[in-house]
């Protein structure tokens, strides 16, 4: 079902299933992926309670082995809306029958979305109901819309220094980092940035970027103290993701125990995590 919030600036509408952002239309101008399937039929899923992959999509807890496939359930999941005004909206999951096969923890997860002018305001909520300590990842995957042609896009980092980023190896995180080569904070984007899939950055002290359409800013992600970050398109396709994460895909060296996965978020019984980040529109 597709629900819809706005303000004076921004029009947002929402899939119930995953509690996607579909679009963010200002001034009848459409900023969010359309989500083609012939490059990637997603829009802007929420990623939980993994990201990224898992070796042999597999993962153990407990002694007992469970499966999840990449990026986890959350976005196959039917949202409820739980309250809903003009300009906000929160959608909440529950743990349910099939969740507890694959993942064994009772949670409640709620999705914030709250237009402030030309903001949007993405707000995280996870409360862990187990009786124990509970484990888990969750970020956002936003896909930007380009009009343009794709080299006609830059990123603009608040820093002026190079970036390293770790390479994928199957999916994984390999030990191998390279250097993202920044000049006065900007980045030139072009499509053999992304031949060997997503750019990771794990602990880093990045907390915007800035996409500029030749030269002129055009949208902000804007996403402090988020310790992950991936930025990825497909080869030819005219969209970019900008990724904030709390974790990361499994790295290759893992040995698949939850408790030990790098990145990993813990909460003890009835125990709340927040966190924020903003997409601006200019």
């Amino acid at each position: 079902m597709k629900v819809q919030i706005k303000s004076a600036f921004l029009a947002a509408t929402f899939d119930t299933l995953g509690a996607e952002l579909v679009s963010l239309k200002s001034n009848g101008k459409e900023y969010i992926w359309e989500g083609n399937p012939a490059f990637w039929d997603k829009q802007s899923p929420v990623l939980f309670p993994t990201i990224g992959s898992l070796k042999d999509d597999t993962y153990f807890f407990e002694g007992k082995e469970y499966h999840l496939p990449r990026h986890g359930f959350a976005r196959e999941k039917e949202f409820e809306v739980k309250s809903q005004s003009d300009d906000r909206i929160i959608f909440a999951l529950k743990e349910d029958a099939e969740t507890l096969h694959v993942y064994p923890f009772h949670f409640e997860l709620q999705i914030e979305y709250v237009l402030i002018g030309n903001k949007m305001e993405v707000h995280y909520r996870v409360q862990n109901t187990s009786n124990g300590k509970m484990y888990f990842s969750i970020g956002g995957h936003p896909g930007f819309a380009l009009a343009e042609n794709f080299e006609k896009y830059s990123l603009t980092f608040e820093h002026q220094d190079d970036l390293n980023f770790s390479l994928l190896e199957n999916h994984l995180l390999s030990e191998d980092t390279q250097a993202l080569n920044v000049v006065e904070a900007q980045l030139p984007l072009h499509f053999s940035l992304f031949e060997k899939d997503a750019l990771v950055f794990t602990d880093h002290k990045i907390q915007f970027i800035l996409i500029k359409e030749s030269g002129i800013d055009f949208i902000k992600v804007q996403f402090k103290d988020f310790p992950d970050l991936g930025i990825w398109t497909k080869v030819n396709a005219p969209f970019i993701c900008i990724e904030p994460w709390y974790g990361h895909a499994d790295e290759v060296k893992t040995n698949q125990n939850l408790e030990d996965k790098a990145g990993i978020q813990v909460l003890n019984h009835d125990e709340i995590f927040t966190s924020v980040y903003t997409i601006e529109i200019f």
